[in-house]
């Protein structure tokens, strides 16, 4: 008699169905699967306009890039395009948006309508905060990027070339209580352009023939927001010493305003070259943040900026770590120095100890002279050049300082009212603690 009963063969016919069924849908399933289209990435960023953002009398055009991987709180930076140029030019012809990739921060590239395709940075409304001219849009720009992105309003950063770069000045001279720092290309001290009859250039000024004192540089800056007492925004300044739109003397007279505002000294407190035929002085301390910097470039004209600059603005920003900057550390010298002056000279002892353990051999001493001032000769070393970022060269009979041992030299000088000591002193190239 048969095992077999009509439930067994029910549930036999049931399987037989089941595995005719997969055995169809497998290949189905798998060719589905095969030439199913594979998920596309992320789309690159890329600059994008924005509308509505707020208060803007001057009706300028905002763009602003985000990169994919944008920081939680982010930075943000203002990119100032040149005159007859576009916040897309400034995107487009400098490396802010691949920084931007690299180090999480936001940029934000205002756009001037007028026909000069220049900002404003001369008339009376330009030169208040909230006076109703191109910094009142900007400043909306950057509080819209702030509430959007829940950016951090201790991180705002300003930076341009020309226009942008004198555009710059006058930012940090309206909101000291937004902008953190700024960095120049080409530019004039805030409130030099300024003009009452309309015109938005002012030959004076870009001829470099407007100087005034530090603290009437710094009050000019000051007074676009009376009654602010709070902290000054850093400064960055680059200019070519052949720039023959904005000729070079702003250069110095930018120095002059951001030092006063910031409170520093305007002798350097290091000098040093970081690429061939730049000067590069540091006001107020010594590191990559320092309140002031200032780069010369040497034969460059007014359309200096080149590859690898912006990286250096980064870095003075400090968009390019989360940590405070790292100090360069003094070397293992020690300069005195006394100076004797009279009416129209000086003359100025300058005393090198040899702090380290070893010997110093075939020595140079870099140091920076006060404006004005110009060795007419010296002894104990050659110097060279004879104003400005000057180098004493140590002389036959004394270029080996054993350690703990100390060198003396000296230089008489000119000067034009000046007479303070020069600072910023580095033996072989290392700082020098100065007492």
């Amino acid at each position: 008699m048969s095992s077999t009963t009509p439930r067994n063969t029910a549930k036999r016919r049931l399987r037989s169905v089941l595995v005719a069924l997969l055995g169809a849908l497998v290949p189905l399933l798998a060719a589905t699967f095969l030439t199913a289209p594979a998920a596309s990435a992320a789309p690159a960023a890329a600059l994008t306009e924005v509308t509505n953002f707020g208060a803007n009398p001057s009706n300028l055009r905002m763009y602003v890039y985000v990169p994919n991987n944008v920081a939680p709180n982010p930075a943000v930076l203002v990119g100032v395009h040149w005159c007859t140029g576009s916040g897309p030019d400034f995107y487009n012809g400098t490396e802010y948006a691949s920084l931007a990739d690299r180090y999480g921060f936001i940029v934000v590239y205002p756009s001037v309508t007028r026909s000069s395709k220049c900002f404003d940075v001369s008339s009376p409304e330009a030169l208040r905060r909230g006076g109703g001219s191109d910094p009142v849009g900007i400043k909306s720009m950057v509080d819209w990027v702030t509430r959007t992105y829940d950016a951090d309003t201790d991180r705002i950063y300003a930076t341009g070339v020309s226009s942008g770069a004198m555009m710059t000045n006058v930012l940090l001279g309206d909101y000291p209580d937004v902008f953190a720092a700024g960095s120049a290309f080409s530019g004039v001290p805030f409130g030099c352009f300024a003009t009452t009859n309309g015109s938005e250039w002012n030959s004076d000024c870009s001829n470099g023939n407007i100087t005034h004192t530090p603290q009437q540089w710094g009050d000019l800056a000051r007074a676009a927001y009376p009654g602010y007492t709070g902290p000054r925004p850093r400064m960055q300044i680059w200019h070519g010493t052949e720039d023959d739109v904005l000729r070079y003397p702003n250069f110095g007279e930018q120095i002059k305003q951001w030092t006063n505002v910031q409170g520093v000294s305007q002798t350097p407190a290091r000098t040093d070259s970081p690429q061939a035929n730049w000067t590069r002085t540091r006001y107020g301390s010594t590191g990559d943040r320092a309140p002031v910097e200032a780069i010369s470039l040497q034969g460059v004209g007014h359309n200096l900026i080149a590859g690898g600059m912006a990286a250096r603005v980064i870095t003075f920003f400090g968009l390019d770590s989360t940590g405070p900057a790292p100090q360069p550390q003094p070397g293992a010298c020690r300069v005195a120095v006394t100076t004797n002056a009279w009416s129209t000279g000086l003359t100025a002892s300058v005393t090198i100890t040899n702090t380290g353990t070893t010997s110093v051999n075939a020595w140079q001493l870099g140091f920076t002279l006060p404006s004005g001032q110009s060795i007419t000769n010296g002894w104990g070393a050659t110097y060279s050049p004879a104003s400005g970022a000057v180098t004493a060269t140590n002389a036959t009979y004394n270029g080996t300082i054993a350690p703990n041992a100390s060198v003396t030299i000296g230089y008489q000088a000119s000067h034009t009212g000046t007479t303070a000591a020069p600072g910023g002193f580095a033996l072989n190239g290392k700082a020098c603690t100065v007492t």
